[in-house]
C-alpha cells in the first residue's frame, strides 16, 4: 500500500473532517501516514493523531519559520525531546532552513536551531525530516558538518537540481516527492526524480498543500497520492505497482518500521 511520508492533518484545514478522512484512507490504498509537526503545538497535535489512529505515525520538530519559539523559550526544545520519546514518533521534523520569505527569522537563528534539532535527533536516535527552501548550499554545509549520514533522514519536498541531488546522496538520505512531479512546468523536479534511484525516493503529499494535477489548487490529501505514483512511474519508466512497493519499503526503513 502507499505510504504518505509527509502530511499535515494537524492543520486547521482538516479540523472539521479529519476524523472522517483519516480512518477512510486505508480503503483508498493508503496504508500508513506520517503526520509532521512544524511548531510545538502542531507537533503535539501530530502526536495526538498518531496515538488516535493505528496507521498514523508522527514527527515532531520546529520548522525554520517558527524557530523564535525556541529562541524565546529554550525549554521548548526539551518539550520536543519529551514528545519524541513516544513510540509513535518516528522522526524529528520538519526542521531546516527557509530563506524564501523576508519575514522569516534571520539565517543565523535558523541555523542555530537547525543544528540543535539535528543533535537532538542524534541523541534520541531518530531520523530527521529536512525542510530546505532557497538554502541548498547552507543546508548541505550544515548536514556535512553535523555528519548527517550518521543520523539519517529525508529531504522533504525536494526542489533543487539533479546536480544538487547527486551531492545530497552522499548522506544516504531519502528524497520526498509530491504533487509537483505532476505539474507540466516542473522540469527541475522531474529531472531530479529521473536522477535519484527509486530506492532513495519516498512519496508525500505535504497536505493540505501542493495538490497534484488534476486537483491543483484544491485541498490536498493522501487520497491524491495515486496521481503522484503515476507521475513517478512515467518518469522512471516502471510500473505503478513497483513505485508503490519500493517507496513503501523505503518509508518503512526511513522511519525504523522495517
Amino acid at each position: 500500500m502507499i505510504f504518505d511520508s509527509h502530511a499535515h492533518y494537524d492543520d486547521e484545514a482538516f479540523e472539521k473532517d479529519y476524523n472522517l478522512l483519516i480512518p477512510d484512507l486505508p480503503r483508498k490504498g493508503i496504508g500508513h501516514i506520517c503526520d509532521v509537526g512544524a511548531s510545538l503545538e502542531s507537533s503535539k497535535r501530530a502526536l495526538f493523531l498518531a496515538e488516535t489512529y493505528e496507521h498514523v505515525y508522527a514527527a515532531v520538530g520546529i520548522h525554520p519559520e517558527h524557530v523564535r519559539q525556541l529562541e524565546e523559550r529554550e525549554e521548548n526544545l526539551e518539550a520536543i525531546r519529551s514528545l519524541s520519546r513516544s513510540p509513535k514518533v518516528r522522526a524529528i521534523g520538519e526542521i531546516g532552513l527557509d530563506y524564501h520569505y523576508e519575514e522569516n527569522p534571520e539565517p543565523s537563528l535558523q541555523e542555530k536551531w537547525f543544528r540543535a534539532q539535528l543533535r537532538l535527533a542524534r541523541e534520541e536516535k531518530l531520523p530527521v525530516i529536512i525542510h530546505s527552501r532557497d538554502a541548498a548550499q547552507d543546508t548541505f554545509r550544515i548536514l556535512e558538518e553535523e555528519k548527517a549520514q550518521e543520523i539519517g533522514g529525508v529531504l522533504h519536498c525536494y526542489s533543487y537540481s539533479s546536480e544538487m541531488a547527486k551531492a545530497f546522496l552522499k548522506f544516504d538520505f531519502y528524497f520526498g516527492f509530491g504533487g509537483v512531479v505532476t505539474f507540466k512546468n516542473a522540469k527541475k523536479a522531474k529531472q531530479a526524480v529521473e536522477q535519484i534511484p527509486l530506492e532513495r525516493i519516498v512519496l508525500e503529499t505535504d497536505c493540505p498543500y501542493m495538490a497534484p494535477e488534476p486537483h491543483r489548487g484544491e485541498r490536498n490529501s493522501s487520497a491524491f497520492l495515486p496521481y503522484i505514483v503515476k507521475g513517478i512511474a512515467q518518469i522512471k519508466g516502471v510500473s505503478e505497482e513497483e513505485v508503490i512497493r519500493v517507496t513503501e519499503e523505503n518509508a518503512f526503513r526511513l522511519f525504523g518500521l522495517a
